[in-house]
């Protein structure tokens, strides 16, 4: 029985050294979004830190570029998300034991 312990322990063990990679990884992914046919372009990574800002000269308008800054964070957030949502479940379900009765990633 005690064995059965040390190697899901074990095996816990691998799926958050697992998890952890995953997340530095997901540091390297970069993810674009834009709004306002493309005058307002914002890069995130993967774990959702702002890496760069790009706002075309041709626009004038501060709440215009406030308002495309905002959706075009939002949409580079949201694929961050998506992906890094992804990713750190496939990450976890990888290294998790096999515990009849408990299939949490279905």
């Amino acid at each position: 029985m005690f064995g059965d312990l040390t190697g899901m322990m074990g095996k816990l063990k691998e799926a958050q050294q697992k998890i952890e990679e995953t997340k530095a990884r997901l540091n390297t992914i970069l993810i674009d979004g834009e709004a306002g046919n493309g005058t307002v372009k914002v890069t995130v990574t993967a774990n959702k830190i702002v890496k760069n800002i790009s706002i075309s000269k041709e626009l004038s308008d501060h709440e215009e570029i406030e308002d495309y800054l905002i959706i075009a964070l939002n949409n580079a957030l949201e694929k961050a998300n998506n992906i890094s949502e992804t990713e750190l479940a496939a990450a976890a379900k990888d290294g998790m034991p096999n515990i009849p009765g408990m299939d949490l990633f279905k």
